[in-house]
This record gives C-alpha cells, structure tokens and sequence, in this order.
C-alpha cells in the first residue's frame, strides 16, 4: 500500500511591509528673515557702531559710542533701526530660503562636504545681495548720517522715506549703489557663516560630544561668525564707504579703493575688525539659536496639529 503524499505546509505570510516615514514637511520659507531680525533689533548698537568707525574719522569702538550717545543720547544707539529691519526681512529672508533651495539643487544632505556647502552659500549670496541691495543702502545711510556734519545728512524719516527720497533726488539707479561690493560680501557671507555653520554642526555632531542641542547650536554659531568676520572685512568696509557716499564719481569702488590705499595703506580693509566681530559674533549665535528655536516651534506646533505656518 502506497504511502499518502505529504500535505504541503502552508506558506508563511509575507512580512508586512512597513510604510514609508511621510517626508517632512519643510518650514516657512521667511523663518531665517523672522530670526535675522529678532538677532539684528538686539545687537543693533554695535552694527550701527561699526559702520560709522568704517564710514566716518572714528577712530576707535568705544570712542565712538561715546560719540553717540554725547550728540544724540541713549535712543541714538539705534538710530536707523527701520533700516535694519528692511535690509534683513528683504537680504536675510531671501539668504535663508536660497541656501536651503540651493542645497537641494546640488544634493547637499545633512553629511555634504564643505565644498557642496560653500557652493550654496555662493549661489545664495547672490542671488540674496541682488535683491537686498536697496535695504542695505538704507540701512548704511541711516546708521552713518548722525555721524556727518548736520549740511551732509540726508536727514531721512524711516527706512521707506529713504527709498522715496533716492529714488525722486538720485533716480532709480541710486539703489543699485554698490551693487557689486555687496554682492561680492554677500557671497563671502553665506559661503563662510551658513556653510561654515552647517560644516561646524555636523563636524561636532560626529565627535560624540555634542548632542543636537542649545550647547551644540552655540559652539558652531560661534565658530561660524569668527570665520565670516575675517572673510568678509575687505568687501564690507568697501560697500560701507561706496554706500555712504553721495555725488557723481563717488560710487567707483576702484577711485574708493585708490583713495582709501593713498590715504590709509592696505589695512584699511580691515578697519573696525574688532566691532565688526563685536556685532557679528552675538549676531551669528543670535540668528542661529533663534532659527533653530524657530523650527522647533514650528515642529511643536505641528506636532499638535497646528500648522498656521
């Protein structure tokens, strides 16, 4: 008697398969220009102290303070304070959102190289001085013009009195003043901070020492504007002095260059150094620490399902 043919066992079931994580949704395109603003209102003495030790005879950070508040007292501290906030909800709005949307074009992730970081920095730095130009003008013009004899001013109200006024008394082409320093600065800026601070974050991140935290976000932020201070000197003392001037002739950066190395020798481009590390140090921690607060905010509130932003 034949045997029984052995019933098959059944087939397990295939392992589920698990589902794809949802990609995160990406955050406000005008985060970086809300923490920019928030980090320029507060350190907005020593910026307005470093563009007159650039444009005006000061020769010296605290004699300049000093200088400010004799003439103009306390409340002149923040003189031109319209301006900062035009010049950062217009350049530094736009700086942010071109950096993340250029990593994204040349496929920098979260590990890139420092070249892929630098080269975002680069495309963002222009197209962000482009388009900030006119608010950086501003910003220049009324943080220096308590620091002209009173026939020199330009005497301007607020930050949009300004760009009425250049536009009526100097014709459109005014707020392309110095367009090419100031690219040129913009450029040196998001290469060396925002990359800088991308490369420092993940350099730190891989020691093992540091977790994703405040301790973490302050390391690199400080790292970062020491870098972009001493990079961008040269240009920013140029857009500075070619801003601030008035009249014909006066916006060649090569006769600015020539007079300035005529009067003052090749270190006049890094003049007023120390304020401007003074101002852009507490800025960069500020901006950073803002900006990451930001988007854990933002997390936070998606999180409870609040997405208003």
């Amino acid at each position: 008697m034949s045997a029984a043919p052995a019933t098959p066992a059944p087939a397990s079931p295939a392992p589920p398969v698990a589902a794809a994580a949802p990609k995160k949704k990406p955050y406000p395109f005008w985060l970086g220009g809300v923490a920019a603003t928030i980090a320029a209102s507060i350190t907005h003495p020593l910026d307005l102290t470093k563009v007159r030790l650039q444009a005006s005879g000061d020769k010296r950070m605290v004699d300049s303070i000093k200088k400010t508040v004799r003439t103009a007292g306390y409340r002149g501290l923040f003189d031109g304070i319209t301006g900062t906030w035009l010049r950062q909800m217009s350049y530094s709005m736009c700086r942010f959102w071109a950096y993340d949307e250029s990593k994204k074009l040349l496929g920098a992730g979260k590990d890139a190289p420092a070249w892929k970081l630098a080269a975002a920095g680069t495309m963002a730095g222009g197209i962000a001085g482009i388009i900030g130009n006119p608010g950086e003008i501003v910003m220049v013009r009324l943080q220096g013009d308590f620091a002209k004899p009173p026939e020199k001013r330009f005497n301007y109200k607020h930050c949009f009195d300004a760009l009425f006024r250049m536009v009526r008394e100097e014709g459109a082409s005014s707020l392309a003043r110095g367009i090419g320093p100031n690219v040129f600065r913009a450029i040196l800026m998001n290469a060396s901070q925002l990359a800088s601070y991308d490369f420092f974050k993940a350099e730190l991140l891989k020691s093992g020492y540091f977790s994703d935290n405040i301790g973490l976000h302050f390391t690199a932020s400080f790292a970062a504007g020491t870098v972009a201070t001493t990079v961008c000197s040269p240009a920013d003392v140029l857009k500075s002095r070619i801003m601030n001037a008035s009249g014909p002739g006066s916006s060649s950066t090569l006769a600015v260059i020539r007079s300035s190395m005529k009067n003052e020798g090749p270190m006049f481009m890094f003049k007023g150094w120390v304020p401007a590390w003074s101002r852009l140090q507490p800025t960069t921690i500020l901006i950073f620490l803002t900006f990451e607060q930001l988007k854990n905010l933002v997390d936070f509130s998606r999180s409870k399902g609040i997405d208003f932003v």
